[in-house]
């Protein structure tokens, strides 16, 4: 059963100190999702959120968003152009605990919002950037993770490898992924500091503004083309073209295959949700990742498109992306 937003207004009053509370409503939806949320307001004017976890994944994901929050110090925050949640304090509850953060405002984001006739994809490219350029010794310090380009094309090929062992992956595109993986020339690329996990449902947005960014738990040193993978599900080349030439302007990057390897990453979402399927058993899940595969096969033999990688061409053409690959952002329901 749900928890009520007067029932986690009283946690959030337990986890922090001297919180006088004259407001509460209710945060997310409270039927699905992995949380149970409110928003409360104090007397002195502030507005927090209170999350408790719902499963145990979910509180897994949240223990790990709160090492990176506390690993994004103040001077790390004020090199971003964008808000990222505080953490005030949590509280048991159950057998779980509440944490209670800042509040960020903004609503979040749909993909077929990036279009060419805003400016959010400028913003979105800048800020990726800003997220890119954070020095990288305060994941280290954290004891966070770090991924050399070795390491980040061995583990795309061990999720290749899984997802073939399921004898549903189509031919065309093994093919087309190993030879990805196996181009040397891809993987060179430069770590930063990287989100990880970022998405649509991760920005909040003001107008044509980004407000903040929430989900860190996957905080890292890796390839920056993970974080940039969901923008080729924008409506439209222009708004993709947008974003990146946003992004290597304010980084004055040099990385030629980070698109390339985007696109990789993009695709390999198809490989996880039918791996997430099999793992849960549901066929479901596995015939809709089996048939979004077949579509994918179908486009590039359609436009006889090259591989991914140098001399390939961008792959998939991106205004057929969002409607092929939308669907495997259930993966995470």
């Amino acid at each position: 059963m749900a928890r009520s937003h007067l029932t986690l207004a009283a946690l959030a009053t337990a986890a922090v100190a001297e919180l006088d509370v004259v407001t509460a409503s209710p945060h997310g939806s409270s039927q699905g999702g992995d949380y149970d949320s409110a928003v409360v307001g104090s007397s002195d004017g502030e507005q927090l959120i209170v999350r408790v976890p719902r499963s145990q994944r979910a509180e897994a994901t949240q223990s790990a968003d709160l090492v990176a929050l506390r690993a994004l110090s103040a001077g790390v925050r004020g090199r971003l152009p964008f808000a990222v949640p505080q953490y005030r304090g949590q509280a048991p509850i159950g057998r779980t605990r509440g944490i209670v953060y800042d509040f960020v405002s903004g609503r979040h984001l749909r993909s077929n919002e990036v279009t060419s006739g805003s400016g959010l994809p400028t913003a979105l490219g800048r800020g990726i950037a800003a997220i890119h350029s954070l020095p990288t010794s305060f994941v280290t310090d954290a004891g966070l993770t770090s991924h050399t380009p070795f390491e980040a094309m061995r583990s795309s090929a061990a999720l290749v490898d899984r997802a073939a062992s399921t004898r549903l992956l189509p031919a065309a595109l093994l093919e087309r992924w190993e030879a990805a993986i196996q181009d040397s020339v891809l993987w060179q690329f430069q770590p930063t500091v990287v989100n990880a996990s970022l998405e649509a449902s991760s920005v909040l947005v003001v107008d044509d503004a980004v407000s903040g960014v929430l989900g860190w738990h996957d905080l890292q040193v890796g390839d920056p083309a993970r974080d940039l993978a969901w923008l080729l599900g924008a409506p439209g080349r222009e708004a993709i073209d947008s974003a990146f030439d946003a992004y290597n302007a304010a980084r004055g990057t040099s990385d030629h295959q980070l698109r390339h390897r985007a696109t990789l990453y993009r695709e390999l979402d198809l490989a996880k949700w039918l791996l997430h399927g099999t793992s849960t058993k549901s066929t479901a899940v596995v015939d809709d990742a089996v048939g979004m595969m077949t579509d994918l096969v179908d486009r590039l033999q359609a436009s006889s498109q090259g591989g991914i990688g140098a001399g390939g061409t961008a792959a998939l053409d991106p205004d057929g992306v969002e409607e092929l690959l939308a669907s495997t952002e259930r993966r995470h329901s």
